[in-house]
């Protein structure tokens, strides 16, 4: 009888405003995000992005990130980690804290953004001389 009268879906929606911090956390995160979803925690790394799971979405669909707070509107997919890209693109279904295989090496650099486009990218500098020279205008003489 839910199924017929759909109260199941409106259940799901109850539960969904309940779990993102009642309707001004839901308008927060569609703000943030576009989307709000229901899932289960599955980690957080050590940059405050918490990834989610839900297996009751479509595959491809059902694991799913939620970046920090500090970065407000100014986020990408450079801030996730090495080892979260593969759990997120289902490269593995262990996250990192499961996973005996992941190697771990005092060599390995500490995961960074990519700064593109931003005032921290990096800008190359050259100590050639051009070849081609821009052309100037002459200038009009009065």
């Amino acid at each position: 009888m839910d199924k017929v009268l759909a109260l199941d879906k409106l259940r799901n929606l109850f539960k969904i405003v309940q779990t993102n911090g009642g309707i001004r956390g839901c308008l927060y995160k569609l703000f943030r995000q576009d989307d709000i979803k229901l899932g289960n925690l599955v980690g957080e790394d050590k940059y405050g992005n918490k990834y989610y799971e839900n297996n009751m979405y479509f595959y491809g669909r059902n694991r799913w990130v939620e970046y920090n707070d500090k970065v407000f509107l100014d986020y990408d997919g450079s801030q996730i980690p090495a080892e979260w890209y593969g759990w997120l693109h289902y490269k593995t279904d262990l996250p990192p804290f499961k996973d005996p295989s992941r190697p771990k090496y005092s060599w390995m650099m500490d995961h960074k953004e990519n700064f593109s486009g931003t005032k921290n990218a990096y800008m190359p500098y050259t100590t050639t001389l051009p070849k081609i020279e821009a052309w100037v205008p002459p200038k009009p003489k009065s």
